[in-house]
C-alpha cells in the first residue's frame, strides 16, 4: 500500500504544475481536464466556464507521485497542516531545488546544517504548499 498526497490548488493547478516541472524536473504524467470527463461533473461542483480547469493530474517527483487538482467550485487551495519532503542526494542539488522551490514564496528556515543532517531547509512555495529539504545523513 501508498499513501499519495493529493493537493488541490484551487483553480492554479496547471501554473503550478508547470512551476513544479521547472523547479523540480517533475513530469506531468496525466492530466485530464473538467471537459474530458466520461460523466460531466454538475453545476454544483464547476461553475460556467470552469471545463479547462484540471479533474485530475498526476505529478511524477524522482520515483513519487503527488496527484493534484483544480478542484471543485468551493476548494481555496489552502493548505494546512503538511509539508511535501524532498531528499536530495547532497547539499549542491539540496541548494538547487531549495532556491527554485522559494522563488515566489516564503522560507520558513534557511537551509543550514542540523544534528541530523548536514543541509535543511523549509519554506512555502508560491501556491501555499509547505517543503522541507533534508540531505540525509550527517
Amino acid at each position: 500500500m501508498q499513501v499519495q498526497p493529493y493537493l488541490v490548488f484551487g483553480g492554479r493547478c496547471e501554473e503550478a504544475l508547470e512551476f513544479y516541472k521547472r523547479s523540480l524536473g517533475a513530469e506531468v504524467r496525466l492530466l485530464m481536464r473538467f471537459k474530458d470527463s466520461p460523466e460531466p461533473p454538475t453545476a454544483d461542483c464547476m461553475p460556467p466556464g470552469s471545463e479547462n480547469r484540471v479533474m485530475h493530474s498526476e505529478l511524477v517527483i524522482g520515483s513519487s507521485v503527488v496527484m493534484c487538482t483544480d478542484g471543485m467550485a468551493s476548494d481555496d487551495g489552502t493548505f494546512k497542516g503538511f509539508s511535501l519532503s524532498l531528499a536530495p542526494a547532497d547539499a549542491t542539488e539540496a541548494k538547487k531545488l531549495f532556491d527554485a522551490l522559494a522563488a515566489g514564496g516564503r522560507v520558513t528556515m534557511p537551509l543550514a546544517a542540523t544534528f541530523w543532517s548536514p543541509c535543511f531547509g523549509m519554506l512555502v512555495d508560491r501556491f501555499g504548499v509547505s517543503w522541507m529539504v533534508n540531505v540525509v545523513g550527517v
